[in-house]
């Protein structure tokens, strides 16, 4: 008898930062970063602050937290899309666009997953052909149905994607962005996420041949919320569900995404959820170019 696939879990890890800053080396693919205008310590302890608050407040709704330190020479490694976690037991070594970010696949990290997920599929050295794919962050599931979402970039190689999806069974759905930058979103859950009954995704970011047909899709599984380029801008396409005690299911996100949402929006997402879980991760988002959903690493 084979187990049920849920959406979402109530077990996440996050990933206490080290050390954070505008990280340099990600600059030229994330259009949302913003260089430092104050001293890194300053960014830091801004950084854990956020991080703490935010973990607080997921386990104060029951979210199960597992808390692991960061690396000095890791920036985003906050940002936890360097692997993956499966209900089968497998998991997945991710191989990262930009070099520091490879060092995030650290061995005491790799050592804690794989006693619950032995079955490891290693794909750095895919860094090596220069080809690229950034975990979750790449590839957006609908786990129930068995559809990835995937929105190509520099960090986002077709063939690994493609790859990935036919390995875990999956259909592939991939497409193009812009940003208002006029270069490719750099990950995709920065434009989207999927919930069990409910999906947010920013329509005008993908591009025309792409749009009729990704929203199509979604629309055929899921009620759909769709965000506009400025809501882009303000992360609420990076959000997550999680599950709370008894199994509630609310949807986390920034405080500034929050805060962007129509009233219909928010009235639609909590016809869908127990409640929305933010706080503010305004430092994390001016300087990391990155938000809720990049923080949390599912552990199904």
């Amino acid at each position: 008898m084979t187990s049920k696939t849920f959406q979402s879990t109530n077990h996440i890890l996050m990933i206490e930062p080290s050390v954070f800053y505008a990280n340099p080396q990600t600059m030229d693919t994330n259009a949302y970063q913003v260089a430092e205008h104050e001293p890194r310590e300053v960014i830091y302890q801004k950084a854990l602050h956020e991080f703490s608050a935010f973990r607080d407040k997921l386990t104060a709704k029951g979210v199960i937290i597992t808390q692991m330190r960061g690396h000095k020479e890791c920036p985003d490694m906050i940002f936890s899309n360097c692997m993956s976690t499966h209900q089968n037991g497998r998991m997945y070594l991710y191989p990262m666009y930009n070099e520091n970010r490879r060092a995030e696949h650290s061995e005491d990290l790799i050592a804690v997953l794989s006693q619950s997920y032995p079955d490891v599929q290693d794909w750095r050295h895919y860094a090596k052909q220069e080809k690229y794919l950034e975990s979750t962050a790449s590839i957006v599931r609908d786990s129930v149905n068995k559809i990835g979402y995937v929105g190509l970039s520099a960090r986002t190689s077709k063939e690994l994607a493609q790859k990935w999806l036919d390995e875990m069974g999956y259909k592939a759905v991939i497409f193009e962005t812009k940003s208002h930058a006029g270069i490719p979103v750099y990950h995709t859950d920065c434009v989207m996420w999927i919930g069990t009954t409910l999906a947010g995704i920013c329509t005008p970011a993908i591009t025309d041949d792409y749009r009729d047909t990704v929203l199509t899709g979604l629309q055929s599984t899921h009620t759909v919320v769709e965000f506009s380029m400025q809501q882009l801008r303000t992360f609420c396409g990076n959000a997550l569900e999680v599950r709370g005690k008894n199994g509630k299911l609310y949807l986390a996100m920034s405080t500034g995404a929050y805060q962007s949402l129509t009233k219909e929006q928010s009235a639609l997402i909590h016809d869908h959820f127990e409640d929305v879980i933010h706080s503010d991760l305004s430092a994390l988002e001016i300087y990391g170019g990155g938000s809720a959903r990049c923080m949390m690493m599912e552990l199904f």
